[in-house]
């Protein structure tokens, strides 16, 4: 696709804007040096809009625009229970699951695990999200990134690769989380802003091409919600395109849940942003802040890949659908809505970046190095990001180049080990005879029925595998905690009659919008 100028120019401003930014943000007072919660938890001192926009930033970046507007293409708006099951499972994390790790004033999960059970737990659980984390989420998102920049604005995939990970290091190794999390609102805004031009020129084409030539935004919403009127179904039936990937009733009753209350609770560079916040309340306004805008990501990034299969029906592959609907972008606003995946990509890299250093510093370098200053940890974590961007770097290409299909296999190997996660921290929060061999069942479990379905039950679709896999692991974990354990309370049981999920009028309100939001658009997109 070509680029005009405008357009490079426009993109040049943002890349100089939010460096600029991020150098001005990470300023310290006269005196002070940053010390270990400044690099890793912001101080502690993140407003709620900051929390709710880097939760967001975070979590979005080129295979969720570019891979949910293909899948918009493909299967419509069903895929967007990965959004809207999201936003429910960040209200119940904010109530039950935030106030423990508050209580517990940890930096990392590893740390709760080691708090829970035992320091080999942790150790454990540290080197396994580090694999994760390196090899592949910040590979992928590299990779995957730099192969959109490639497809959007034909850049060289090598220098895409090198272009995103030098940006990542520029605006976040020296001010760590604080440069992240604050500049991320920027990118929230890029993002919704960029999504919100696609959506406005896909319907305005097909308002153009089917209505007439007088025709524009509204008229072409109301032609494709009339003539593509299967793509506008939330729950598929057995049978029907699609019901693969997303079973139907049963993916709403089990798999979503497990995938989305893993992801959100127990996922270092997510929940990160959160133990960041000023105090409780501030993270709980965030949280909301953030269940309302995943409520609102359908529109923007699914909806334009129901109009693109309107548009351009006959498509060699489904993921060409974003960079097609980009050249629909007049000059000037191609280069915004560039500058918004980008941001996407980067928010994303940096936000991975500065968990891999906050869990490799304090989980295991500072555990088995003792005694060293505020100044030294903050010096391993800035090594450890620019470490991890490098070998991210030089294996992306190796590890996903030949591979077909790369963001869905690497959502099903991530998702080998989700039931088991999730089952080791929801027991051990809420569970006082959960102890160190139940979550080690849990974990081994869960990894070895994975690839026992896979390979033996290969047709029976992603999330219903998983929902089976945590209730047959739940049931291991539960019977070898009372053959080890006695019956008894473990040692390290989390007393919750000291905790405090006293919320606020406002947040009780939200939480009750956003479900009843939930509820309604299940309700109304199926009769």
């Amino acid at each position: 696709m070509e680029i005009a100028t405008i357009d490079i120019a426009i993109f040049a401003i943002y890349i100089v804007f939010i460096i600029g930014l991020a150098s001005w943000v990470s300023r310290e007072k006269p005196g002070h040096e940053k010390d270990s919660s400044d690099y890793f938890l912001a101080s502690k001192a993140l407003p709620w809009w900051a929390v709710g926009g880097s939760l967001i930033a975070s979590n979005i970046s080129a295979e969720q625009i570019v891979g949910m507007t293909g899948a918009g293409y493909d299967v419509g708006l069903a895929i967007s229970a990965y959004e809207l099951i999201a936003a429910a499972s960040l209200i119940i994390i904010a109530k039950w699951i935030l106030p423990i790790y508050l209580r517990h004033n940890i930096y990392t999960m590893p740390q709760f695990l080691e708090e829970r059970y035992n320091t080999n737990v942790r150790t454990v659980l540290a080197i396994f999200w580090l694999g994760i984390y390196i090899f592949v989420n910040l590979t992928s998102v590299l990779w995957l990134g730099a192969l959109a920049m490639n497809t959007v604005a034909d850049v060289n995939i090598v220098y895409g690769l090198i272009f995103l990970g030098i940006l990542s290091m520029a605006y976040s190794l020296y001010g760590g989380l604080k440069a992240v999390a604050l500049t991320d609102i920027v990118q929230v805004v890029l993002l919704v802003l960029g999504g919100i031009i696609t959506l406005y020129v896909s319907l305005e084409a097909i308002g153009h091409q089917f209505v007439g030539e007088s025709a524009g935004f509204g008229e072409g919403a109301a032609y494709l919600f009339e003539h593509s009127r299967d793509k506008f179904d939330l729950i598929f039936d057995e049978g029907q395109h699609g019901y693969e990937q997303l079973p139907g009733i049963w993916m709403l009753l089990g798999g979503q849940w497990i995938v989305n209350m893993a992801y959100w609770g127990f996922n270092q560079y997510i929940i990160q942003r959160a133990l960041a916040a000023k105090s409780l309340h501030e993270a709980q306004k965030g949280i909301c802040f953030a269940a309302y805008v995943k409520l609102f990501m359908p529109i923007i990034v699914v909806i334009p890949g129901i109009a693109a299969a309107l548009l351009y029906p006959d498509l060699a592959k489904v993921d060409q659908a974003y960079p097609e609907l980009l050249k629909l972008v007049p000059d000037g606003f191609r280069g915004l809505a560039f500058a918004a995946l980008v941001a996407a990509i980067v928010s994303s890299l940096a936000s991975m970046c500065n968990s891999i250093s906050t869990i490799f510093t304090m989980d295991i370098y500072s555990h088995f190095k003792k005694g060293l200053n505020e100044q030294q940890l903050v010096k391993v974590g800035r090594i450890t990001t620019l470490v991890a961007l490098i070998i991210a770097m030089l294996t992306a290409q190796p590890l996903l180049g030949n591979f077909e299909g790369a963001f869905a296999f690497i959502q099903e190997f991530t998702g080998f080990f989700t039931p088991g996660i999730l089952i080791i921290f929801l027991l051990g929060m809420f569970w006082k005879k959960a102890n160190v061999n139940s979550a080690l069942v849990a974990a081994i479990g869960s990894f070895l029925l994975s690839i026992g379905f896979k390979w033996f039950a290969g047709d029976v679709p992603f999330l219903n595998r998983m929902a089976l896999i945590f209730l047959i692991c739940l049931a291991l974990s539960v019977l070898v905690t009372y053959l080890t354990g006695g019956g008894k309370d473990d040692p390290k049981a989390i007393d919750l009659s000291e905790l405090d999920t006293t919320t606020t009028a406002s947040f009780k309100v939200n939480a009750v919008a956003v479900f009843v939001i939930l509820i309604g658009l299940y309700v109304a997109m199926d009769f």
